[in-house]
């Protein structure tokens, strides 16, 4: 069985890292550097996304462990606004399950920076466990 709190490497290349636990799903971090960069000093669009994908995975994944449950997981869709620019400061993001059954789950996400009640980016994300 997968690890509750493990994240693949698409996650680490990007420098994407467990910050916290809370509410028995994971809040991810990811600090500012070259590998997040897209126009000087703000996130690219894709490595906000990219947070955004894998704290839905890794909130997904803590629940299926939590559950007893093993699943392969796969995308049917996802939809991110981009609510305001990232700046180049540490982003974190949370996920929350709005709907788990046998075979779907859907879940919302969001990212934020120095205040959580101030999101830069929110998704919703639509994964099917086979």
């Amino acid at each position: 069985m997968a690890e509750a709190h493990s994240l693949p490497a698409y996650a680490q290349a990007l420098g994407i890292s467990v910050h916290e636990i809370e509410d028995g799903a994971p809040i991810l971090t990811v600090d500012f550097s070259a590998d997040v960069e897209g126009r000087p000093q703000h996130y690219h669009g894709g490595a906000i996304a990219g947070l955004l994908e894998n704290a839905a995975y890794a909130a997904l994944r803590a629940q299926l462990v939590s559950d007893g449950r093993e699943a392969k997981l796969k995308p049917v869709n996802i939809t991110v606004q981009y609510l305001s620019a990232g700046k180049p400061q540490t982003s974190f993001a949370k996920a929350r399950i709005t709907r788990m059954g046998r075979r779907n789950a859907n879940i919302s996400v969001e990212a934020w920076q120095a205040e959580r009640s101030k999101p830069i980016a929110s998704a919703i994300m639509n994964i099917l466990m086979a």
